[in-house]
């Protein structure tokens, strides 16, 4: 894009001036041996149009494979809740087991106090049922103790994975407090922990550079996720729903993952956060907070939250066995 007004004047008239005296080439079409012919101003108009289809093309790369990394992202989220469904299912069908087993169990324990007291009455204390039935209740005791193992290890790994994500929230309130709640907020769900961070914190309207006080939130965070190293970080964008079309960005949807992208490199860069541990996405308007038919409702909109995950591998190891 020509962002000098006088430029683009200038620009136009070259285009006027070559169609009479030499022949304009399309983006990425090389030019004949010895150039075109005439000023040397206009040789570098054509070649800051040479400049700027190229910027275009790299651009148009970059935003191709950002919406593809979000496709990949919002499949992987979808994988995470799935499992997260199935571990519940799980959890809810083995504590009725256990239900059952001890249900069992009684009246396993009462037919065999009868069938003792029938024999002692009878005077046949070493019947073969009654051993049969000794062994029966034997089997169906270990298969209840290690059932209750199970649920017991399985509820251990489930609190631990609370406490460590309550445990954090609280560093991270502690840590941000110098932030008003319009600006930033933080709550858990589902197990993970939700910072969600104000556009009137972050970035100026339509831009992607983070602001010096969003600047500062980040510092913040960046030094308490340095010592919580077992938490993923998902940076995802957010927008309101007014469409928005610049030379930079094609939509709402390109803006929120540069704006997602712009924060993960300062996480990286500024302060030393793993690579693998961190992921930009966008959502643009498609995930919005609130109604975007009010001024009150867009401005919750327009946000970027930092989606914090705990390790859940020693839980998948527990299902898995």
């Amino acid at each position: 894009m020509i962002k000098n007004k006088n430029l683009k004047y200038l620009f136009v008239g070259a285009v006027f001036s070559l169609a009479s005296c030499a022949p304009i080439y399309k983006c990425g079409e090389p030019r004949p041996e010895g150039g075109i012919q005439g000023s040397s101003r206009l040789m570098d108009v054509v070649e800051e149009r040479d400049d700027l289809c190229e910027t275009v093309s790299i651009k148009t790369e970059e935003n191709e494979f950002l919406v593809k990394t979000n496709q990949k992202l919002e499949i992987e989220n979808d994988s995470l809740s799935s499992t997260n469904k199935e571990l519940k299912h799980k959890y809810n069908t083995t504590k009725e087991d256990l239900v059952s087993l001890e249900k069992e169990h009684m009246d396993l324990s009462q037919r065999y106090s009868e069938a003792i007291t029938e024999k002692l009455n009878q005077g046949h204390l070493f019947d073969e049922r009654l051993k049969e039935k000794e062994r029966h209740l034997a089997m169906k005791e270990e298969a209840l103790s290690e059932r209750e193992q199970e649920i017991k290890a399985l509820e251990q790994e489930i609190a631990k994975q609370d406490s460590i994500a309550e445990r954090l929230n609280r560093v991270l309130r502690e840590a941000l407090l110098g932030f008003d709640s319009d600006e930033l907020t933080t709550e858990i769900k589902n197990g993970k922990i939700y910072v969600s961070m104000s556009d009137k914190l972050m970035f100026k309207s339509g831009k992607a550079n983070v602001q010096d006080k969003g600047l500062e939130a980040l510092k913040a965070l960046g030094d308490v996720l340095k010592k919580n190293k077992e938490f993923q970080i998902l940076v995802e964008g957010h927008t309101d729903s007014i469409p928005i079309k610049t030379a930079q960005y094609k939509d709402n949807w390109d803006l929120s993952v540069a704006r997602a992208t712009s924060m993960v490199r300062i996480l990286q860069s500024e302060h030393g956060l793993n690579p693998d541990r961190l992921t930009a996405s966008g959502r643009g308007e498609f995930d919005p907070r609130a109604s975007n038919e009010t001024a009150e409702g867009r401005a919750k909109n327009r946000r970027t939250e930092i989606i914090l995950s705990p390790d859940l591998s020693e839980v998948m190891e527990l299902i898995e066995k």
